[in-house]
């Protein structure tokens, strides 16, 4: 094999996890990757191999618990072919099975951990690797038998691979001991991958970098999955380390009236969130936001947590917004999330990578009652929540979010207060006038200027979306039985008084 450039860092050609490492693993060093059976440490062993054989350096695969048929068999689900990757098989193969050869080969009980030891050294000597995974540590902690010559083992390993120049992952399934924390004592470094099952949905998996000497990383959890073709590590965005310039110019709904509710419009760059019970419109003013931008020439993304995509489409062709043929122009960005399938990690992956790389300026989260259920179990839904929309902001991105809140009329809760999160705020109410229920629209906040104080009537119709002028006659619209109190009414479609 011809020897390719040795770049600074050994990585796992797994973007993200290379990313939440800063650059990947510091070389000549001894490393641990550890996790319960499942969590993903052979696909991304293999993918720091191949990293390593895309690069032209050598690997080689130790394997002390899987047949070498079964690890090119977990590499052809990934469509990998393992090429540029030897695989030293310290299990015996079915063949040599009997009582006469069983002596010379890897069990638990015949076999001494001296003996074990040299067979990886003489394996480390034949193939010259640059990288080496053993798999696992689960085997040689029980030849071992006892804490102390487990330690002196490891020791001996790591300082063996530091004369040969190796980068060395080891992996533990956590089988044998789970409280044994004699190796993280010993790595340079250890990344820990877990494994969530919540009591609905699939199961949910995370990484956290616990130590890396002399080096900074992300700390924290960071959300991963297992796909065709390896790891996808979702790095936890933090917001302050993304700064974009841009001007803070007014957004245009594409409803005179409603612009002027807002003051002239929502400031690039900032956050609306529109709360109301169901059925009160919260869709159609998010959505008018990305087809008035879409109107301008810019791109706009939707998030669809609650509603069926083909349902949508109709409903929103039936008051003229077409939906289909802007999705299709390629200047609407709809997705349909799958609150019990997607963590919440990748969902604010997708986000990112739509703004970052397709240049999406107006972002439309339907709804964050569909993003609570995505984590159930999760207990910082509001950081979540702060942190994307922290970014989003300083990417010059207008971003529009809908609560639908409990009960129709009168007092009404949201399963989810974030209003101080938001930029701009904007309420809508049932009320019940002569004899009809009817829709109000109010905007109770905007940090970033002067907006109406007023309450304006609204309906959806045909054209879809049609704001009246300020109930000046009516007091107590907000709870939905209003007293009429003026000289005119100002309902809409009916004559004033």
């Amino acid at each position: 094999m011809t020897t390719g450039t040795i770049v600074k860092e050994a990585g796992f050609g797994i973007e993200g996890l290379d990313n939440i490492l800063v650059g990947g693993l510091e070389r000549e060093r001894v490393y641990l990757l550890e996790g319960a059976p499942g969590t993903g440490k052979t696909t991304a062993a293999m993918k720091f191999l191949l990293e390593g054989a895309r690069l032209g350096e050598a690997g080689l695969y130790i394997t002390l618990s899987e047949t070498e048929d079964e690890l090119r068999g977990t590499a052809l689900s990934h469509e990998w072919t393992l090429d540029g990757v030897d695989i030293f098989e310290l299990v015996p193969p079915e063949s040599l099975l009997d009582e006469q050869q069983q002596q010379s080969l890897l069990y638990s009980s015949d076999l001494e951990l001296g003996e074990t030891t040299r067979m990886i050294f003489e394996a480390v000597e034949t193939h010259k690797p640059r990288r080496v995974v053993i798999d696992s540590l689960s085997e040689i902690r029980l030849l071992a038998q006892s804490s102390l010559r487990y330690r002196r083992q490891v020791l001996a390993l790591k300082h063996y691979f530091a004369k040969h120049g190796a980068t060395v992952l080891l992996l533990d399934d956590l089988t044998t001991d789970i409280n044994d924390k004699t190796v993280h004592s010993v790595a340079h470094g250890v990344i820990q991958l877990q494994e969530l099952a919540p009591e609905y949905g699939a199961e949910r998996r995370r990484l956290r970098v616990i130590k890396y000497r002399g080096r900074r990383f992300r700390g924290g959890f960071h959300d991963f999955t297992i796909k065709t073709g390896g790891l996808e590590v979702y790095p936890r965005i933090v917001a302050s380390e993304h700064h974009t310039g841009f001007a803070r110019t007014p957004v245009s709904s594409g409803v005179g009236e409603l612009d002027a509710l807002l003051g002239g419009g929502i400031e690039r760059g900032s956050s609306a969130l529109i709360l109301g019970p169901a059925g009160t419109g919260k869709s159609l003013f998010a959505i008018n936001f990305a087809v008035a931008a879409v109107a301008r020439g810019e791109k706009a993304a939707l998030f669809i947590f609650d509603e069926e995509l083909g349902l949508l489409y109709d409903r929103m062709a039936a008051i003229g917004i077409d939906l289909r043929s802007m999705e299709e122009e390629g200047a609407l960005i709809i997705e349909q999330v799958d609150a019990a399938e997607l963590s919440p990690g990748e969902f604010a992956s997708r986000v990112r990578n739509c703004v970052s790389e397709q240049h999406i300026q107006t972002v439309v989260i339907d709804s964050l009652n569909g993003y609570q259920a995505a984590m159930p179990q999760e207990q910082f839904l509001v950081l979540h929540i702060h942190e994307l929309l922290q970014y989003l902001n300083r990417q010059g991105a207008s971003t529009f979010l809908t609560v639908a809140q409990h009960g129709l009329v009168g007092e009404m809760k949201a399963p989810i207060d974030v209003t101080y999160l938001a930029d701009t705020v904007v309420l809508l109410r049932y009320f019940e006038a002569i004899g009809t229920v009817r829709r109000a629209v109010s905007v109770i906040k905007k940090r970033s200027g002067a907006h109406e104080n007023t309450i304006r009537e609204f309906n959806i119709g045909s054209t879809g979306l049609t704001l009246g002028e300020p109930l000046d006659g009516f007091q107590g619209v907000l709870r939905g039985v209003p007293n009429f109190v003026g000289p005119g009414a100002g309902l809409m479609g009916e004559p004033a008084a």
